[in-house]
């Protein structure tokens, strides 16, 4: 086919493919020294000899054979959390949920036991109880509270102990240390979601905590334009979980990792702002008229406040608030909110609100709401970089609606 000029509408080339493909083949320079670490958009790698591929193929953890197995790129995020949280090795995931389900595919099977935490984040609650079951797996859920029910919960089947400290979204602390101390000395493996604390407020292995989780999605991100997850411990444990995780497919892919390690570098200015903003915002709701509770762990009238002193260093960006009323003074408080965006999730540059009772009505039974103890009136707030006095002044106007 020819254009009127008669020149060629498609081009050709007197080129053999292998010709061709020689010429576009990039030659990637070699720079060690760069400020910004490169993304590896690639899926896999070249071996230069049988062995080495062998090697590739076949070793835990290798960033250089197949980028879902892993990937450089990954490997820098996993490296930066996992010096965070003072563990042995990370493994990076496309969510949290998919660390979450590696992790327990990892270490429990057909037959075997789970102790977990009554209140988690619905979407673990959901596959321990609709998923976790049809698997073989067995669950006991206990009040996190109560350090001694988790010892009277444990069988001679038990294999892993999940936890999540502070809970969401009633920011009740679990006694890490304490559960860890026995979890260890009878050889059952422990798990510890440590998304609403981050790395920076929070370290559960320095408390004897075997293996923790992250939504990366959250604070480790930051920005609100990534999905991801990860587990930290050690090298043994984590190398097991990559086992399970490459064959369920459960990759982190290059770019998102690059734009978490991205996120890293703010981490700590940002975790200050959160903490602060947030103390700030639950000491004014803690005073108004309107307003039944407020569930944040850095309020001295927090039940578990001496605990969270011992076992945090900062208390986080999320508190939820129950307000005078049930569910239709909470959707209320909520649409009147101008500042705060009606959306899932937390962690984020935005403040962030959400009716609990109603987002988790998709993945809980009107019965599991229930067991997790999630009020009518109840209202999650993840605090972002709005001037603190802007966030209290829009929450006193839509408290003034009730």
């Amino acid at each position: 086919m020819f254009l009127p000029d008669g020149e060629p509408l498609f081009m050709t080339y007197d080129l053999d493919p292998s010709t061709f493909l020689a010429q576009i083949q990039v030659q990637m320079p070699t720079y060690s020294n760069p400020i910004a670490p490169p993304i590896f958009q690639t899926s896999t790698f070249a071996a230069e000899d049988a062995q080495s591929f062998a090697t590739m193929a076949t070793e835990p953890l290798h960033a250089g054979f197949y980028t879902r197995y892993g990937n450089p790129t990954t490997r820098a995020f996993e490296d930066a959390v996992t010096a965070l949280e003072g563990g042995g090795a990370g493994l990076a995931t496309a969510s949290g949920m998919a660390a979450v389900v590696a992790t327990l595919l990892t270490f429990v099977a057909s037959g075997e036991h789970v102790v977990a935490q009554r209140v988690l984040y619905g979407g673990t609650t959901g596959f321990l109880k609709n998923v976790a079951p049809r698997l073989g797996i067995e669950v006991s859920f206990v009040d996190q509270i109560d350090t001694a029910a988790f010892l009277e919960a444990v069988r001679p089947m038990t294999r892993l102990i999940i936890l999540e400290s502070p809970s969401n979204p009633m920011m009740r602390l679990t006694d890490l240390a304490a559960i860890a101390d026995f979890a260890n000395r009878a050889g059952i493996a422990t798990f510890v979601d440590n998304t609403i604390a981050s790395p920076l407020n929070q370290r559960p292995i320095s408390m004897g905590v075997d293996l923790v989780m992250h939504s990366a999605t959250k604070y480790l991100a930051g920005h609100s334009d990534v999905s991801a997850g990860i587990v930290v411990g050690s090298k043994e444990k984590i190398s097991a979980i990559w086992e399970k995780a490459y064959i369920l497919g459960a990759t982190l892919d290059p770019f998102a990792a690059w734009l978490a390690l991205r996120g890293l570098r703010t981490l700590p200015m940002r975790i200050a702002r959160h903490n602060d903003t947030a103390m700030r915002v639950a000491t004014f709701l803690a005073q108004h008229s309107q307003v039944e509770a407020v569930h944040y762990p850095g309020l001295p009238s927090h039940a578990q406040h001496d605990l969270a002193r011992r076992q945090m260093t900062g208390f986080g960006g999320v508190l939820s608030f129950e307000v005078k009323g049930g569910a239709v003074e909470a959707e209320k408080v909520v649409s009147n909110l101008h500042l705060a965006h009606r959306s899932a999730s937390f962690g984020s540059f935005s403040t962030l609100v959400v009716h609990p009772a109603a987002m988790w009505a998709g993945m809980m039974s009107a019965e599991q709401l229930r067991d997790a103890d999630l009020p009518a009136n109840l209202i999650r707030l993840g605090v972002g970089f709005e001037a603190p006095e802007a966030l209290i002044a829009d929450l006193d106007g839509a408290l003034a609606s009730l």
